[in-house]
């Protein structure tokens, strides 16, 4: 649920309240991706910029609040988005670049509190309870961390200061952007129960749409509303969920070092392609992308899961557990090869190819020791050194000679 739509009958903004007890941060970066591009490129402040791959198929990633005032959004087609906002400049994502900047910030994080728990590469938990003595108050840390990641990394971010992990992620909403806002501990319901249904975890679209057929507008409207009654419509599992949050339980803790769960890429197209030759040209170009996302992040995969969707919108996937964990792409293409090969497609016309790599394990210099064979560690300096060269020439310096190939 966007801001605007949270701001919406609800309490005023409220940035320097009383954050007793309030030992929970979340912090959320600005626009992520187009403040990383923006860093990169000062002639992009403040104009209207759109991250993702332009096209008819394309979908946005991530766009700057410039962009954002026309109603561009994220995961909206590239297509309406341009519509929207005609004059706005399309930047195709480096995702290297965001995992390097990311790592920088969660290290920010990890100086102030071992209770880091990351939620993605521009959003995290802290607990902030051993810090306070050393630090100072909730707020007064909330804006260290602000205050950091400006100096340090060029960019800005939120922070939402409450009790619990639910309303510290709610309060980031109203801090956006670019601030801080604190919900009291003792004023938590009187901030909850005004906002919409949408708020709480677990409603989208369809759960709001059965609710607003008995009259279920706000967060109010499901406190007030029987258990029983919930659950003839949701289901008692999603009932009692929602009931608790309702009342703002949430006795999670921040969970700190959470492995990521899966790395990926995916491509759609501007035109459906039934060329298997063409077909596994992006897979090769997917599979050195995953690769080198896993190796930024500094992860190996046991797995490796191809994604096929057909013009039917219709999807398909495809997994195969490796002998060994891997960070190559050379290994990652030729499993993806395999699976694709073996679904015997005979010229389906394909809409969206993509590799996801899961059964992450960190790397480290034992784990690669164990895990790769001498021949494996020949290709991982080679590609290492390939992630030198993209990294200081830019992603189209180094390539494999079949992309070249494919792009001309």
């Amino acid at each position: 649920m966007s801001r605007s739509q949270l701001n919406r009958g609800s309490a005023e903004r409220n940035p320097k309240g009383d954050d007793a007890n309030c030992n929970i941060l979340h912090i959320d970066m600005d626009a992520f991706f187009a403040s990383v591009e923006v860093r990169e490129n000062p002639k992009l402040a403040g104009k209207q910029v759109i991250v993702g791959y332009d096209g008819n198929r394309g979908v946005v990633l991530s766009a700057t609040y410039e962009a954002r005032k026309l109603g561009v959004h994220s995961a909206m087609p590239m297509s309406r988005a341009l519509r929207l906002a005609p004059h706005a400049i399309v930047v195709e994502p480096d995702h290297g670049k965001y995992s390097e900047i990311s790592e920088n910030v969660m290290a920010i994080f990890e100086s102030i509190t071992p209770l880091v728990q990351p939620l993605s590469v521009d959003e995290a938990f802290l607990d902030i309870s051993g810090a306070q003595k050393l630090m100072g108050s909730p707020t007064q840390i909330g804006e260290i961390i602000r205050a950091r990641v400006s100096d340090e990394q060029g960019i800005t971010c939120s922070v939402g200061v409450a009790s619990t992990m639910f309303i510290a992620k709610l309060a980031t909403n109203f801090a956006k952007p670019d601030g801080l806002h604190v919900v009291p501990a003792d004023k938590v319901i009187e901030f909850l129960h005004p906002l919409p249904i949408g708020a709480l975890w677990g409603v989208g679209e369809k759960t709001a749409e059965q609710l607003s057929r008995l009259g279920l507008v706000t967060v109010a409207d499901i406190a007030n509303t029987p258990v029983k009654t919930l659950t003839r419509v949701i289901g008692q599992a999603a009932a009692e969920h929602l009931y608790e949050l309702a009342w703002a339980r949430d006795p999670r803790k921040v969970t700190p070092n959470q492995a990521e769960k899966s790395i990926g890429a995916e491509r759609t197209f501007d035109s459906d392609i039934d060329d298997p030759e063409l077909l596994l040209a992006q897979f090769l170009d997917l599979s050195n992308k995953v690769a080198k996302r896993l190796r930024n992040a500094h992860f190996l995969a046991r797995t490796i899961t191809i994604k096929v969707r057909f013009s039917n919108f219709t999807s398909v996937t495809r997994s195969k557990s490796l002998i060994s964990s891997t960070d190559l792409a050379t290994e990652i293409y030729t499993t993806s090869k395999n699976l694709f090969e073996a679904m015997n497609l005979q010229r389906a016309r394909v809409r969206l190819v993509g590799v996801r790599a899961t059964g992450l394990i960190p790397t480290n210099e034992s784990a690669i020791q164990l895990e790769l064979s001498d021949r494996d560690a020949s290709w991982r300096e080679a590609e290492a050194a390939m992630d030198q060269v993209a990294q200081k020439f830019g992603s189209a310096a180094v390539k494999p000679a079949r992309l070249i190939e494919t792009d001309n």
